[in-house]
């Protein structure tokens, strides 16, 4: 065995400490202590971090094309025979015509500001999130002239519900009797989803692709083309591909170009916080190196003896880093179980704690999410819980090492 008996024995009664040991007991908890709020914090705020990243790209992808085709002289005209030929393209599931734009939503004296997108309902029902999230109405009653799906903080923001009409105004100018006016048009509200994201659910619009095209003047052409490829995560291959099909005059973005900057603020954001608490962790390493650096001053008579009596330097060390070694497991092990406990209920913890404070602690519009996520990976969890030993061992082998180099003569002379 790597410890025997007698080691173990030792390190046990250093640990639970008596008497004028009590104080060198109390830093070894205080270690403990700290090494297990390390673990569990950082388990649940990197949970937190990968739930947000999980949860933020499923609706951005689950309500946009994985890649955006863009013509660089304005609409697309002959946009049908090109939908085709990128459908047949390797990778690409599907692809749809988009008319998109800024507007201006009004309801019974009631105003705000709204992107909408026109679609057909083929490529509508195409969209994940929009059709897993209707919560009233139907999305095949979109099939028509006049029709609407819109976000459900966008309806009760204008009072909307299903049968009720939304006027939308379009920058795009019309000719009236009276001179240059927006074109507007009143559409009729056939569905409403929520999909968990307020910046979509208080913005976003669904109408038909041949009204979109009227109401922001694009004639017989549309915005862009979406495409939707089997894995987003890998494009480059079907963006080559696509952009080969287009030839000339297109461009072809993927929604990592679109989403770059918040993409890349979430990957430092989550670095960064992996670092600070991390230090929570150092900080109670170097807890487990002054408590056994006072042990070893303490027990510096009883390690004379040990050794007068046979014990040898390597039964020194391997007692001290036992020592110390058992600090950091329980507390490993104990902020493991506290970690994945808060993570797995992180939700319910913040809905009974807004409940008894009475403050709202996690508020939509900021965190563009109506429930706080978190997903736990198995992989950084036996990281984090491995570096957290791997720190309590380090800590432990100068101290040990000390104890291992006392000599008896010297220690017992005064004795």
């Amino acid at each position: 065995m790597i410890f025997p008996p007698f080691e173990r024995m030792i390190a046990g009664r250093y640990l639970r400490g008596r008497g004028r040991e009590s104080f060198v007991s109390v830093i070894a908890w205080f270690s403990l202590i700290g090494i297990a709020l390390g673990v569990a914090t950082l388990i649940v705020v990197m949970s937190v971090m990968n739930g947000f990243r999980e949860q933020l790209l499923s609706r951005i992808l689950g309500l946009n094309g994985h890649l955006q085709i863009v013509s660089q002289n304005g609409p697309i005209p002959d946009y049908g025979p090109l939908v085709v030929r990128l459908k047949a393209v390797d990778g690409v599931l599907r692809a749809a015509a988009v008319v998109e734009g800024q507007s201006m939503a009004t309801h019974q004296g009631t105003a705000s500001g709204a992107l909408a997108r026109g679609m057909t309902l083929e490529g509508l029902t195409g969209l994940d999130a929009v059709r897993k999230g209707v919560i009233l109405g139907r999305l095949a009653d979109f099939d028509g002239r006049g029709n609407a799906v819109i976000g459900r903080r966008l309806a009760q923001k204008l009072g909307l519900t299903i049968g009720d009409r939304v006027t939308l105004l379009s920058p795009a100018q019309g000719i009236t009797p009276f001179g240059a006016a927006p074109l507007q048009k009143a559409f009729k509200v056939v569905a409403i989803f929520d999909v968990g994201m307020y910046e979509y659910d208080s913005t976003y619009v669904y109408i038909p692709l041949r009204d979109a095209r009227a109401l922001f003047a694009t004639g017989e052409g549309v915005s862009l083309i979406e495409a939707m490829t089997a894995n987003p995560e890998t494009l480059d291959g079907e963006k080559a591909r696509i952009q080969a099909v287009l030839g000339p005059g297109f461009q072809v973005y993927d929604w990592r170009d679109t989403n770059r900057a918040f993409v890349s603020a979430l990957e430092v954001e989550r670095n960064v916080m992996f670092l600070i608490l991390t230090l929570i962790i150092l900080v109670a390493a170097f807890n487990i190196v002054s408590s056994l650096t006072m042990l070893v001053k303490d027990k510096t008579r009883d390690i004379a003896v040990m050794r007068a009596m046979g014990a040898t330097r390597g039964m020194i060390m391997r007692t001290f880093i036992l020592t110390g070694s058992t600090i950091g497991v329980v507390g490993a092990l104990a902020g493991f179980g506290l970690g994945l406990a808060f993570a797995l209920n992180i939700e319910s913890l913040r809905q009974a704690l807004e409940s008894m404070s009475g403050t709202k602690l996690f508020q939509a519009e900021i965190y563009f999410l109506s429930k706080l996520p978190a997903k736990v990976d198995s992989f950084e969890v036996g990281l984090v819980v491995a570096m957290a030993l791997g720190l309590s061992f380090l800590a432990s082998l100068y101290p040990a090492w000390r104890a291992s180099r006392a000599e008896p003569a010297a220690a017992l002379r005064y004795e």
